[in-house]
Formats: structure tokens, sequence, C-alpha cells
């Protein structure tokens, strides 16, 4: 049993990391900084700037005064809402600010009309559970900031952590989700895109707009992962491998209109100086790299991609179009070079597939395919097995 369960591990591996919810090693959940601001302004009152450590009458007082404050015709507004940022810097004070609808809509009001440190106080404070459904009311007045503001992505981002709140805020965001593909559309989008991308891309309804057959939204995607921040580059190909569960998309996705492989292997690729004959076998965009080209430097991303080209291969026409453009030849280099043990593992399941004889009648689209739970935890234990041993023999030979 435990021989047949070794050959059958990756094709069965990569049916287990495809689950209709796509929520595997990666967080759908991106976290957004919190932003610490030091004291309040003078100007506002000692009880505010205590709220946090208030008793709580005292804090809902203070509460209720900082909403006073956030009014557009109170000269103190500017102060206030600097208050409230510094306020959301705590974890106390963030929990105090979702418990209170009103003084969110205060700074929603005042986030509206332009006020960024209201809008970084509102993104602290949406990291708080109870933020939610206040939050989810106040969207029609904030969505206008989507194409042109990091802080609203970032709030977004984190409304739309679970399934659930994701579909929610994509209702929120109107049939086709306009101002979300406007923002992607846009010469330099929000580094916090990415993780907006990759929270609503849980959702069915989010994976169909993103793969809309006008296909602008996916190659924006795919042209993203060159960006330099870390974060627009794991929220893209987080938002890339959950658009892969879809796999009636995944020949779109290969052919020439999106071509979406040298874009997922190119991050994964190096300088390596192979033989003319093999490097003909590579996409033109991956041939003949400069010496200066560097992998991606993230281990978690680059696992991502792995985990992305796995979903791709889960298919027959996706196994025989990566074969065709010498995915394995990128792989093997690749694991050369890799040290990260889980990255490496990946790494080696993928590699299996594409090397290894196709599976039998009936299992050729393995997303389809239903896996025993007895099987399923035997596979899990030989995968912390594997790892673990390969952890070991890493600390052995450092």
């Amino acid at each position: 049993m435990a021989a047949s369960l070794k050959a059958l591990r990756a094709p069965l591996a990569r049916v287990r990391a495809s689950r209709p919810h796509p929520i595997g090693s990666f967080p759908l959940h991106i976290p957004i900084p919190v932003a610490l601001i030091g004291c309040a302004p003078p100007s506002v009152s000692p009880l505010l700037r205590n709220a946090a450590m208030a008793a709580e009458p005292s804090a809902s007082i203070a509460l209720s005064e900082l909403t006073a404050l956030l009014s557009p015709s109170s000269p103190a507004a500017p102060e206030a809402a600097e208050a409230a940022l510094s306020l959301s810097g705590s974890s106390s004070g963030r929990a105090l600010l979702a418990g209170h609808p009103a003084a969110l809509s205060a700074l929603a009001a005042s986030a509206s009309r332009g006020c960024r440190p209201a809008l970084a106080a509102l993104v602290n404070a949406s990291s708080e559970p109870a933020a939610l459904e206040p939050l989810l009311s106040l969207l029609p007045s904030l969505l206008p900031l989507v194409a042109s503001s990091g802080g609203l992505c970032g709030l977004l981002a984190n409304l739309s952590r679970e399934p659930g709140a994701a579909a929610r805020v994509l209702r929120a965001l109107g049939a086709g989700a306009e101002p979300l593909l406007r923002a992607l559309g846009a010469p330099r989008p929000p580094a916090e895109l990415g993780a907006l991308l990759c929270n609503l891309s849980q959702a069915p309804q989010g994976r169909r707009i993103l793969l809309d057959r006008s296909g602008s939204a996916v190659r924006r995607m795919l042209a993203l992962l060159r960006r330099p921040e870390a974060e627009m580059r794991r929220g893209v190909v987080g938002a890339l491998r959950n658009c892969c569960f879809q796999h009636e998309s995944h020949e779109w996705l290969l052919s020439p209109e999106v071509d979406a492989l040298p874009f997922l292997l190119l991050p994964l690729a190096g300088p390596e100086d192979l033989p003319e004959e093999e490097m003909e076998q590579l996409p033109v965009d991956l041939q003949y790299l400069p010496p200066e080209h560097r992998r991606e430097e993230e281990p978690e991303i680059r696992k991502m991609l792995l985990e992305t080209l796995m979903l791709l291969a889960a298919t027959k026409p996706g196994r025989r179009h990566l074969r065709s453009q010498g995915s394995y030849l990128v792989l093997r280099e690749l694991h050369t070079w890799e040290k990260n043990p889980e990255v490496l593992s990946a790494c080696e399941k993928l590699i299996q597939v594409l090397i290894g004889d196709e599976p039998e009648e009936g299992m050729e689209n393995l997303l389809e395919v239903t896996i025993p739970e007895d099987v399923e935890k035997r596979l899990r234990e030989l995968d912390r097995e594997e790892e673990e041993e390969r952890r070991k023999e890493l600390e052995m030979s450092r």
C-alpha cells in the first residue's frame, strides 16, 4: 500500500490542493500593515487620546466626541482624523473603533473627501471582525477611490478575507466590478491591489470577472508579475492560482490569445546556459536570459507559481502544453538551485507529473477526481514525513 501511495502521491497531491474553495497554503487574507502614529494632536481632548485605555463609558464618550469633531464643519476635523489613526494603532483602539458604527461612518465621510488619515484609520479598523458589517454598508461612498487609493484597496482586502465576505464585496463593486477593473488597468496600480485581487478570487464570481474572455484582466495580472513590490506579486500570483481552479479556462489561458505559461515560468527561470537544442524548446521569452536575470526572490511566491502550474497540469491538454514548451527544463534547473524545502517539494511533485505516465482513463482531469478520506490522510502524513526528512538533510549539510 505504501509503495502505491508513493506512486500516486504527485497526481493525488494535485487533486488535494485543488478543491472548490481555493484555500491552499497561501493565506487568502494578506494582512495590510497597521499604521502606528504617535500621540494624538494636542488640540484633541486627553479623553480621546487615551480612549483605548479608558473604561467603557469613558471610551464611548470619547468616540462620540471623535464623531462630532470629524464633521466637515469642525475646524478640528484634520486633528480628529489623526487622533483616530493614532487610536487605530493598537488592538484595543481598533476594537473600539470597530464597535462604534457612528465613528466609522464619520471616518468614511472624511475619507471620501480625501482625508488620508481617516482612510488609514479605516484600513486598520477593518482588520477587526466587528467592523465588517458597518464598513460593508459604507462602501458606496468609498468606491470612487478604488482606482487611485492603495488604502481603499487594503480596506477592501481586509473585508474580503472570508469567501462569503468576498462575495459581498463583489456585489458592492457592482456588475462587472468596474471599479476593480479600472484599478487593475491603471498605469501603476497600488501594491495593495494584489491582496484584493487574491481575496476576491476566492469567490466564483470573482474568478469569472478576472477570467472574462476579453482577456484584459488576466493579461494585466500576468504583466504585474514583474512589478518590484513583493506585496503586489504575491497577491497577483494568488489570484492567478485561484483562477486556475476553473479548469474549463485552462486551454484558453495557455492559448496564444493569453499565453500565460511564459509569464508563469519566467520568475522560476534562471540565467543558466543550456545546450542549444534544449534552449530552442523553451518559449522565446525564456531563451538566452541575460546574466543579470534573477529568479523570484520570495520562496512563498515561487511555491505559489509552482502550485499554479500544477493546477494547469491537472488537465490532459494542460500537461501536453507544459511538456511541449520545455517546462521540465526550467523546473530541472530550479530544482538544482532551490534551497527551500517546501518549494523543492512542490517542484518535485510537478516534475513527477510532467515526466510520469498519463493517468488512467477517467482520471485525465484530476481536478474532478474524488480522493477517499483515508487515502488523503495518508498522503498528508507522507508529505510531512518527506518534508521533515528534507529539513534534517539541509540542517546536516550546513
